[in-house]
């Protein structure tokens, strides 16, 4: 009689995922040496059908595991002292190392690995107390899934600082070039205000919404030790602060030297900055991928909706008479419109052609 439990084809799948991801899968098991190999195979665990057995491990010490373990991804006939072994040696060769496990006999290595994952079904109550995370379906899979969420997250959380931080940057060096320059400010106090107010409460708090984007699992790890504001995104910042500071600044000036007065060239200019905000918010959809496909215009149903609430809020700021009385605005006529939709459009051009240009240096 011949007994069979084959992996599940979701898990396979997810092995596959993490392999792409840069994720390695490695298999420590108590099972005899053949049947781990066997398994191995069929789960396309590792690129040598070689295991590695205990009694092996017991004859090396430590110098000599740390090189084996970044070479051998199956280890068969293991007790709990070889499994902590494997951890520390992983740890010892600076990976970040995630530890699956369901018995008593896993709980040294779940404890001591950066990412304990217990089995929240067949798990025992060691193994649980020993992990920092629990499985409640006992299913690979969803580790690969959690690993996209993650990923997905942390893209979100950047997206969400590229945004903010031009876009204040833009605001105070607005501010700071009029000082400079010894001009009129182009904005007031309570326009700034109100600048932040609607596009806290709507263009940034819909990045949060974002997708997965498509390559997010084709990427390699990050560095742990990665800052999250890294030199490109200082780069992206201080970029696009300029920008909109040229866009924002030049058509003050342009609507001064016009003869509008002062309260009608401080409109034009608040709208200017707004609008090159929503433009840039396209941008920031993707960190470097192109954003004028379909997918980067209409992937977030939330973007959409933030745009025609901000394009909703501009225009009674502009032409609503308690909010003209408020924020001292005038009614703008539609060629100072069109000026500003054209200076949003540039920016959204010229950050795309910056990210194609960094996509070209990386080699993408």
């Amino acid at each position: 009689v011949g007994i069979i439990d084959p992996p599940r084809e979701e898990a396979i799948s997810a092995v596959r995922q993490c392999s792409a991801a840069g994720i390695r899968v490695k298999m420590i098991t108590g099972d005899h040496a053949i049947t781990a190999a066997a398994i191995a195979e069929h789960m396309r665990i590792g690129d040598s059908p070689r295991a590695l057995t205990g009694a092996e491990l017991e004859l090396m010490d430590d110098a000599q595991l740390a090189e084996c373990v970044g070479k051998v991804d199956i280890f068969a006939r293991t007790s709990p002292e070889h499994k902590l072994r494997l951890v520390q040696a992983l740890q010892g060769r600076g990976e970040v190392v995630a530890m699956t496990g369901d018995g008593v006999n896993d709980a040294p290595a779940l404890k001591r690995a950066d990412v304990g994952i217990a089995m929240g079904i067949k798990g025992t109550e060691a193994a649980k107390e020993a992990a920092e995370m629990v499985l409640a379906d006992d299913n690979f899979a969803s580790i690969a899934s959690a690993v996209e969420e993650g990923r997905t997250v942390y893209d979100n959380i950047r997206k969400s600082i590229l945004f903010i931080l031009p876009t204040n940057g833009g605001e105070a060096l607005t501010i700071l070039a009029a000082v400079a320059l010894g001009r009129m400010l182009p904005v007031t106090a309570a326009q700034i205000l109100w600048v932040n107010m609607i596009t806290a409460v709507t263009l940034a708090l819909a990045l949060a919404f974002e997708p997965t984007e498509t390559d997010v699992m084709r990427r390699s790890p990050r560095d742990p030790r990665e800052p999250i504001l890294t030199g490109f995104m200082i780069w992206r910042v201080v970029f696009v602060s300029m920008l909109m500071v040229c866009a924002t600044f030049g058509l003050f000036l342009w609507a001064r030297m016009d003869g509008a007065d002062i309260e009608t060239a401080r409109t034009i200019a608040v709208n200017t900055l707004v609008i090159a905000e929503v433009f840039y918010l396209l941008n920031t959809r993707n960190l470097l991928a192109p954003s004028l496909t379909l997918h980067g215009l209409a992937g977030n149903r939330y973007i959409g909706i933030a745009i025609a609430a901000v394009l909703i809020f501009q225009l009674l700021f502009t032409y609503a008479p308690f909010m003209q009385y408020f924020f001292h605005t005038r009614a703008i006529d539609a060629d100072s419109w069109l000026r500003i939709m054209v200076a949003g459009v540039v920016i959204l051009a010229i950050v795309e052609l910056e990210k194609a240009v960094l996509r070209r240096r990386r080699g993408w």
